[in-house]
């Protein structure tokens, strides 16, 4: 048996001189070292020996067994090597070669107004709630006091699905909402896209942005109005900004109002930008909420008054970054975009 077990030592140095890959290792790990292999069959042999002999021979073969594995495992850890250096070689990556720019992108000027827009009147209290752009003709028109003969409501100026259905013309149908669900007192903000058309020039789009605010409580005044739309204007623009207030008309308003804003290039001392008028574009139309349309959500007017105002995102991103073109904001232009 001692031969026995010294010339398998021997064929496996001889043999795996051979081995070139790791799997034909493994195939002979299993053949000398395996259950059915060569150093089993010959341990099989240990119950023909005597006892003096057992102890020995056992000692011997565990030796020889873990000489083996030694072997083996040592052999094994170098045909990894030679693998990995040779992936190494192959995948050679040259990390001197400057890697290309990675642009970041960041968020649209339309956007970047909204969350602005939104976190000011977040912070003055206001609740900022939503609304579906496929409107009723209740819910734009009828309940906001708009009359039957009004042009808005021409098919010129609106686009209809049927007779109920539309695109909403303006943000105004979400504070309709939320007036019959939530009641009075209330103090929100919704924005949104619109769809009017519109399209005569090129502060004009048949979609644009909106946003509408509302507030309707007890002891609710102009001044109210005036304070709240001044306090976001100068956030928006600056301290150095001026506003106008003009009378104008709306139906769900009364008294109604519009709201210029002194020229942001030369603040009003009259420049090419403002045609030399110190104001800039008309920025958005306010006034106090109509009795008729808090009658028509349910609310007394007899206890309650608000205030009410709409702004256009896409004139306020115009005037906020001196962009003279509507379109602008829309074509995804690329060259346009990374000036922000």
């Amino acid at each position: 048996m001692l031969e026995e077990l010294e010339k398998l030592r021997s064929d496996l140095s001889k043999e795996i001189d051979k081995v070139s890959s790791l799997e034909v290792l493994e195939e002979l790990r299993v053949k000398y070292l395996g259950k059915k292999g060569y150093l089993t069959t010959i341990l099989k042999n240990m119950g023909s020996l005597s006892a003096e002999e057992r102890p020995k021979m056992g000692k011997l073969a565990n030796e020889i067994r873990d000489n083996l594995n030694d072997t083996i495992n040592s052999f094994g850890e170098r045909l990894k090597q030679e693998a990995i250096n040779k992936r190494i070689s192959n995948e050679y990556l040259d990390i001197t070669i400057p890697m290309k720019d990675v642009e970041v992108g960041h968020l649209h000027p339309l956007k970047e107004t909204i969350r602005q827009l939104e976190e000011l009147f977040l912070d003055m209290g206001f609740k900022v709630l939503d609304g579906p752009e496929i409107e009723t003709v209740e819910n734009n028109f009828n309940l906001l006091n708009t009359p039957a003969d009004h042009p808005s409501r021409d098919m010129t100026d609106t686009f209809y699905f049927d007779p109920v259905h539309l695109l909403r013309s303006q943000t105004s149908p979400v504070q309709i909402r939320a007036m019959k669900k939530y009641g009075a007192p209330i103090k929100m903000i919704s924005a949104g896209r619109t769809f009017r058309n519109d399209e005569v020039d090129d502060t004009h789009s048949p979609m644009f942005h909106q946003i509408e605010g509302l507030v309707v409580d007890k002891d609710i005044s102009v001044a109210n109005l005036k304070s709240t739309i001044d306090t976001v204007l100068i956030a928006l623009f600056g301290e150095k900004l001026d506003t106008r207030y003009r009378p104008h008309y709306f139906p769900f308003t009364e008294p109604s109002l519009e709201v210029d804003v002194t020229c942001t290039k030369c603040h009003g001392v009259g420049c090419d930008s403002c045609n030399h008028t110190g104001w800039s574009m008309e920025l958005l139309g306010c006034g106090m909420v109509h009795p008729n349309v808090l009658r028509n959500c349910g609310i007394d007017p007899e206890v309650y008054q608000g205030f009410a105002f709409g702004m256009g995102i896409d004139r306020l991103t115009m005037v906020k970054h001196g962009v003279n073109n509507l379109r602008l904001l829309f074509d995804n232009d690329k060259k346009f975009l990374e000036q922000f």
